[in-house]
């Protein structure tokens, strides 16, 4: 399938597009631990009728780290299959090795996918130099959308100096700052070129973000989350494009109790291990919780108990989010 825009477009296209809540689901899981097809096919059907703005898959909370090949391109095939064009979609990359990577590119472009996250090599590659020339030696070979992630999971958080050089990539076209450093998202933003996408990766600052520039929460998943409290977001969103900050904080501070809880199941296990492994069993609780399909988890993980599960369900029923 055609992109819409060319290499040259890339950075102005996502300007002008890439909007909203980009989000990245878990993965559902059968009783064989296998992807669940049709429960993925009906959780794709909930997010596009949530009004999620476009999806991220196949990375760490999804469990793709965990697949096979073979089966990762399934899981993506899925997706596609359900997506039809109806929501903009991009996949994870999560491979050290540039031509695995490739291939998984010209496989999702094939279906569909307008582009890609992709971490910096997280074995081998290290200095500044060495990990340009992987994302060079990628981005002349892909028309896809690329973008970077800026994260401690990888090994090494990409400094600010190689930033300026990644983002004059002509396809590289945004950065998941998930550093989870507040202030390093406002310098990247200030020191980096105007048509170059940073997107603070929590929904707890988006109305910050919409105050000072952002355009984009990306690679979490806190909309899908809230449930019954999507609707804040929503309403502090339409208050803040109308100017009105005062009301829209109001609004938006109704979900601060949810934040906290999601900040306790899932940021904090992430920023103690520098991995996700530990937050996707609750994760998967929380979205049975709200009625889409969790299931059991790939081994070697191991998902919650049942006790678990029921105490984190009674904790959102307490805040109206199921």
């Amino acid at each position: 399938m055609a992109l819409d825009f060319t290499r040259g477009e890339a950075k102005q296209w996502a300007l002008e597009n890439i909007k909203g809540f980009y989000m990245c689901p878990i993965s559902p899981v059968n009783d064989q631990l296998e992807i669940d097809e049709p429960g993925l096919r009906e959780n794709i059907e909930a997010f596009i009728e949530m009004g999620v703005n476009g999806l991220v898959v196949g990375g760490f909370i999804s469990e793709g780290w965990n697949l096979t090949p073979s089966k990762w391109l399934r899981y993506h095939e899925v997706v596609a299959d359900v997506a039809k064009g109806r929501i903009p979609l991009w996949t994870i990359i999560l491979d050290p090795c540039v031509h695995t990577a490739l291939e998984k590119l010209d496989a999702i472009e094939k279906m569909g996918f307008e582009g890609a996250e992709i971490i910096n090599p997280v074995v081998q590659l290290r200095t500044d130099d060495e990990i340009f020339d992987w994302f060079k030696y990628l981005t002349d070979r892909t028309d896809l959308a690329v973008c970077l992630y800026r994260t401690p999971v990888s090994g090494k958080v990409l400094g600010f100096d190689l930033m300026r050089r990644l983002a004059d990539l002509e396809t590289c076209i945004a950065v998941k700052q998930g550093s989870l450093m507040r202030a390093e998202t406002l310098k990247l933003r200030r020191m980096l070129r105007d048509d170059f996408i940073v997107s603070d990766p929590s929904e707890a600052v988006f109305l910050e973000e919409l105050q000072i520039g952002g355009q984009v929460v990306w690679g979490e998943l806190s909309y899908i989350l809230y449930g019954k409290k999507r609707h804040l977001v929503t309403d502090y969103r339409a208050l803040a494009a109308q100017g009105k900050w005062q009301e829209a904080r109001a609004v938006s501070d109704q979900l601060n109790p949810i934040r906290t809880l999601l900040e306790d199941l899932m940021l904090w296990k992430i920023a103690e291990t520098a991995t996700y492994a530990g937050t996707i069993a609750g994760v998967k609780g929380w979205f049975e919780a709200i009625g889409l399909n969790g299931g059991g988890i790939i081994p070697p993980l191991k998902p919650a108990s049942a006790a678990d599960k029921e105490a984190l369900k009674a904790t959102l029923t307490d805040l109206g989010v199921c």
